[in-house]
C-alpha cells in the first residue's frame, strides 16, 4: 500500500534564537491531515495529522464511508462532491468538516487522483492546517496569523492567511528581512507577486508559505490553498519529491540548488521546458530559514517555433516504413544539420524489456550495433560505419544513461566523457575531432530498450544545452516508438504465420477420390495473417470431405480460432455427419465459445469466432455424387469436362455463431474429370476491380485446360491479383475421379444365419477375382462378424458391400436398424462380445455412418503392395 504523506523533518537550527524583532515563539505545526477514499467513497489510509484535525483515530474511521465525516446532509454533499470531481485528476474547495467532539470546521482541501497496485483508482485528499470551528479562531492565536503557514520571522506570510482581513498590497514586510519603510515593503510585496516567473517560498519544514501570481497560474491552484502543504502534496510526481530533496539539502548546505525540469498541473507531470533555482533565505546573521524556489521558461520564442517545427516535421519523416534500419537513419538525417553536426544511431541486438530504468543498476558492458550515421561532413566524426559492432564500456557515459534511462549532456572536459576516450578507441577518435559537445539520448519505448542515440557538434560553436537535450530527447523517443512497434509487429507476424501454418494441413492426406491441389496467402498489409483455412478429410466407403472456411480478424486470436474450429470439423467429420447437420453442431460450438470469451475480449464481434464462414463437402467417387452445405461462405465453382464453368446452387446459409436459422445440404452429381473450386473471399475482394469483373477472370482462368491443378491454381491467383492481398486467400482445386463397378461388388442378404456362410463365400471369390488372395483371411473373419450382427441385432434387409481402392479393401454391411454396435470387452466366461474387438485389432479403423434410414458399419483394412 502506498504510504501517506509524512512530516519531513525538523527545522534545521530549530534551537536557535530568531534575530530581528521580539516575537512569540510558535509551536512547529501540525502535520498536514492527509487521507486516502477509494473509488466506493471508503476511507483507506488515516494520517496522524488527519487524527489533529478531526479527533478520529483510524480505528473509527478507516473502512468507513467519508461521507459520515462531512457536516452538511452527507448524501447531498458527497454527490455534489462527486459530480464536481469526476473526470478531473485533481479537485479542490471548501468543504464543511464535522469534528468527533461534533463541532463544524470549514476547511480548504486538495484531492488528487492516484492509481493503486489494484485496477481501481482512490483519491488522495490533503488539508494543510488544523481546523477551527465555524466563527471561532484557535485559541492563543491571533486573527491575523490564523493560517500563516509557521515560516520563521516573516510576518508577510502570516498576515495574508485566509480570513485575516490583510489583503496583498497591505502586507508588511518588516520583521527579518531589514527594516523597511511601509512603501518599500508594498513594493517589495507587488515585485514577488508580479514577477515575470514562477516564485515560492517554502518553510523549514518545506510547506509553502509564499506563492506569486505565476504559481498560482502554473499549477491551477491559488495560494490559499497551497499554502501548509509541501511539495509533493501539491502536486504528487517524481519531479515533486526530487525537488523537495534539493531544497531540503539548500536548508543543510546553505547553498543553491538547480533542476532542469520544474512541476507541472496535476496530470501533466514534469515540465522540461523550465529550469528551476532553489535559493536559501538567510537572516542577517546568515542562518537559513526558507528555500525560495525561482522557475524561468527556458525557450525563447523564436527557438520554441524553431523546435516546434522540427518536431512537425518528424512527425512525418520519421517512421516512414515497417524498417527499424531505416528509421533510426531517418532519425539521424532530420537531426543533422539542424541539431546537430553528426548523429549516429547504435541498436541493442535483443531489446531490453522490464521496469524502469534504475541509476542503481550494476553497469555491464554493452554492445550495439551502428544502424545509422549522419554528418555535415562526408568523413565526419562518426566513430565507425553503419553495420559494425560497438561495445561501449560498463562506465562509459552511454551505458550510464542507458541505465537512468534519461540523456545526458556532455562537454570535452568532462571526467566520464575522458575516461571513456581511454577505454573506448571509437570515443578517442570521436573526441580528438574538434568535437566540443555531446549529447546521449537513450531510445526507450513501452518498457523496452533498444538503444542509444549519440549527437556531437564539431562545426557550430556553441555547446548543446538543456533545450536541445529535449528536442533530442522527443526526435528519439519518436523513432524508438516506430522501431519498437516494427520490431511487435515483425514478432507477432512471424508468431502468427508459424502458428498459422502449423494449422493448415502440412501435407494433403492419401486418398483415391479426387485430385487436390491447393493455395494459402496470407494478407499483405498491417492487418496481419487472417484465419482462413481450407482442409481435406478422408472418409469411410472411399468417400473424402472438403472443407473452406474463414474467421474473421486477423493476428493471433484469429489462427488459435481457425485452429479450434478446424480441429472441431474433423471430429465431426468423423462422425460421418451430413453436412448440414455438421455445420449446425459447429453453429452450436461456435455460440458456446462465443459465450465463453465474450467477456473477456474487447472485441467481442470475432469473440469465439462470430461470423465465421465455412463451405464443407463430400464427394462419394462410388456414386459420383457431391453433398454440399455453407454457413455464409462464397459458393463453389465446378468446372465440367467440356469446359463449361458455373457456380453449385448450395443454399447460403448464415454465417456460424448467429444461431438459429438452418442450414440446408445440396446434392447434385459430378461427371469424373469435373473441376471443384473452393476459395475464401480474399480472392474476390481485389480492390483494382469489381466483382463481376473479378468472377469473369475466375472462371476465364478455370475453363482453360491445364495438365496439372497446380497449374489452375496458379492461373487462378495470378489472373485475380495484381498486388498482395488485402485479405488472406485460401483456394482448392479438386479434380472429381470415379470407382467403377469393376472396384465395386455388393450383395443383398437375407436376415436367416446361415446366410453368414454365403457371405463369406461372396467375399473370397471377389477377392480372388481381384488378385487379393492373401487378404481373404481378415476379410472373412470382418464378414463373418458384421454379418452375423446385421442378422442378430439390426432389420432387413441388409447389404454387403465391398470397395476395392488402390491399397484399401473396405467391407461394408448395412441393415435398416438405427442402432449402433459398441465395442466392450468381454468377461473371462462371456460366450459373446469379442467381435467387435477382433475386428477393430485387425481393421486398420472401424465405425459406423448413419443414414435416414438404418446404418452402415464398416472396417477398412491395408493391403500389402503388390
Amino acid at each position: 500500500m502506498e504510504r501517506l504523506p509524512t512530516h519531513p523533518g525538523e527545522r534545521p537550527h530549530e534551537s536557535d534564537a530568531s534575530p530581528g524583532p521580539a516575537r512569540t515563539a510558535s509551536p512547529t505545526p501540525p502535520p498536514p491531515a492527509t487521507a486516502a477514499v477509494d473509488a466506493r467513497g471508503i476511507v483507506t489510509e488515516w494520517s496522524e495529522g488527519a487524527r489533529q484535525l478531526l479527533g478520529y483515530p483510524p480505528s473509527e474511521i478507516v473502512g468507513q464511508p467519508a461521507a459520515r465525516l462531512l457536516a452538511d446532509d452527507a448524501g447531498a454533499a458527497g454527490a455534489a462532491v462527486l459530480r464536481d470531481a469526476a473526470g478531473r485528476e485533481r479537485w479542490s474547495g471548501t468543504v464543511a468538516l464535522r469534528h468527533r467532539d461534533g463541532r463544524r470546521l470549514r476547511r480548504e482541501l486538495l484531492a488528487h487522483r492516484r492509481t493503486t497496485d489494484g485496477p481501481v483508482a482512490e483519491w488522495l485528499v490533503v488539508s494543510a492546517v488544523t481546523g477551527t470551528p465555524e466563527g471561532q479562531t484557535p485559541a492563543g492565536t491571533p486573527e491575523g496569523e490564523a493560517a500563516g503557514g509557521g515560516m520563521p520571522g516573516n510576518e508577510a506570510a502570516g498576515s495574508r492567511a485566509a480570513g485575516s482581513g490583510t489583503s496583498r498590497s497591505e502586507a508588511s514586510g518588516s520583521g527579518t528581512y531589514g527594516s523597511e519603510t511601509a512603501g518599500s515593503g508594498r513594493l517589495g510585496e507587488w515585485a514577488f507577486h508580479q514577477a515575470p516567473c514562477v516564485m515560492a517560498v517554502f518553510d523549514a519544514d518545506l510547506r509553502l508559505v509564499r506563492a506569486n501570481a505565476g504559481m498560482e497560474q502554473v499549477l491551477s491552484l491559488t495560494e490559499d490553498r497551497m499554502r501548509g502543504l509541501r511539495l509533493p502534496e501539491i502536486v504528487p510526481h517524481p519531479v515533486s519529491d526530487e525537488t523537495e530533496a534539493k531544497m531540503r539539502r539548500v536548508l543543510e548546505d546553505g547553498g543553491p540548488q538547480q533542476l532542469r525540469a520544474g512541476a507541472g498541473p496535476a496530470g501533466t507531470g514534469a515540465n522540461d521546458g523550465w529550469s528551476t533555482t532553489l535559493v536559501p533565505l538567510k537572516d542577517p546573521a546568515g542562518r537559513v530559514r526558507a528555500v525560495c524556489l525561482a522557475a524561468h521558461q527556458r525557450f525563447q520564442e523564436r527557438l520554441a517555433r524553431q523546435r516546434m517545427l522540427l518536431l512537425s516535421e518528424a512527425s512525418t519523416r520519421i517512421g516512414t516504413t515497417a524498417d527499424s534500419g531505416r528509421t533510426a537513419q531517418e532519425l539521424a538525417d532530420i537531426a543533422v544539420p539542424r541539431l546537430a553536426d553528426f548523429a549516429a544511431v547504435d541498436l541493442l541486438d535483443a531489446p531490453r524489456h522490464g521496469g524502469e530504468p534504475s541509476p542503481a543498476a550494476p553497469a555491464r558492458p554493452l554492445a550495439t550495433t551502428r544502424t545509422a550515421v549522419r554528418s555535415v561532413l562526408d568523413d565526419g566524426p562518426t566513430a565507425s560505419a553503419a553495420g559494425t559492432k560497438t561495445l561501449y564500456p560498463a562506465l562509459s557515459p552511454v551505458v550510464r544513461c542507458l541505465a537512468q534511462g534519461h540523456g545526458a549532456l556532455y562537454d570535452t572536459a568532462d571526467p566520464d566523457l575522458l575516461r571513456w576516450a581511454r577505454q573506448d578507441p571509437g570515443a578517442a577518435r570521436l573526441l580528438g575531432s574538434e568535437t566540443h559537445s555531446v549529447m546521449v539520448v537513450p531510445m526507450r519505448a513501452h518498457g523496452a530498450t533498444l538503444g542509444v542515440a549519440l549527437f556531437g557538434r564539431h562545426r557550430r560553436a556553441e555547446p548543446f544545452e538543456a533545450d536541445d537535450l529535449w528536442l533530442a530527447e522527443e526526435l528519439t523517443a519518436k523513432a524508438a516508438v516506430s522501431i519498437h512497434t516494427t520490431r511487435r509487429d515483425s514478432r507477432e507476424h512471424t508468431s502468427t504465420m508459424t502458428l498459422q501454418r502449423s494449422l493448415l494441413p502440412q501435407t494433403l492426406p492419401d486418398q483415391g477420390a479426387l485430385d487436390i491441389a491447393t493455395r494459402y496467402l496470407p494478407a499483405g498489409t498491417r492487418a496481419g495473417v487472417g484465419g482462413d483455412w481450407f482442409d481435406v478429410i478422408p472418409l469411410s466407403g472411399a468417400r473424402v470431405a472438403l472443407v473452406v472456411g474463414d474467421v474473421v480478424g486477423h493476428g493471433i486470436r484469429a489462427s488459435a480460432t481457425m485452429g479450434r474450429l478446424r480441429t472441431a470439423v474433423r471430429t465431426l467429420a468423423d462422425v460421418d455427419l451430413p453436412p448440414d447437420e455438421l455445420l449446425t453442431h459447429l453453429d452450436d460450438l461456435v455460440l458456446h465459445l462465443s459465450a465463453d470469451e465474450g467477456g473477456t475480449d474487447d472485441t467481442a464481434e470475432s469473440a469465439g469466432g462470430i461470423g465465421t464462414t465455412c463451405l464443407y463437402a463430400v464427394y462419394d467417387p462410388v456414386s459420383r455424387r457431391c453433398a454440399l452445405a455453407r454457413a455464409g461462405h462464397p459458393p463453389p465453382a465446378a468446372v465440367t469436362p467440356d469446359g463449361a464453368v458455373r457456380f453449385l446452387d448450395v443454399p447460403a446459409g448464415p454465417p456460424l455463431g448467429l444461431g438459429g436459422l438452418p442450414f440446408e445440404t445440396f446434392e447434385t452429381e459430378l461427371p469424373e474429370g469435373s473441376l471443384l473450386a473452393l476459395y475464401t473471399d480474399g480472392l474476390l475482394a481485389a480492390r483494382d476491380h469489381d466483382i463481376d469483373e473479378a468472377l469473369d477472370k475466375m472462371f476465364a482462368a478455370l475453363a482453360r485446360p491445364a495438365k496439372t491443378l497446380d497449374t489452375v491454381c496458379d492461373r487462378v491467383l495470378t489472373a485475380m491479383l495484381t498486388h498482395r492481398p488485402d485479405d488472406d486467400i485460401a483456394l482448392l482445386v479438386a479434380r472429381t475421379r470415379a470407382l467403377h463397378a469393376d472396384r465395386v461388388a455388393a450383395w443383398d442378404l437375407a436376415s436367416d444365419p446361415a446366410v453368414v456362410a454365403r457371405a463369406r463365400k461372396h467375399a473370397t471369390e471377389q477377392l480372388t477375382a481381384w488378385g487379393l488372395d492373401d487378404a481373404a483371411f481378415i476379410t472373412e473373419l470382418t464378414v463373418s462378424e458384421l454379418v452375423t450382427n446385421a442378422i442378430r441385432y439390426g432389420r432387413p434387409p441388409i447389404q454387403l458391400r465391398l470397395i476395392h481402392e488402390d491399397s484399401t479393401l473396405t467391407c461394408e454391411v448395412f441393415d435398416s436398424s438405427s442402432t449402433a454396435p459398441h465395442m466392450r470387452r468381454a468377461r473371462t466366461f462371456d460366450e459373446g462380445g469379442r467381435g467387435l474387438l477382433l475386428v477393430g485389432q485387425l481393421a486398420r479403423r472401424w465405425g459406423t455412418r448413419h443414414a435416414l434410414t438404418g446404418k452402415t458399419v464398416w472396417a477398412e483394412q491395408s493391403l500389402s503392395p503388390g
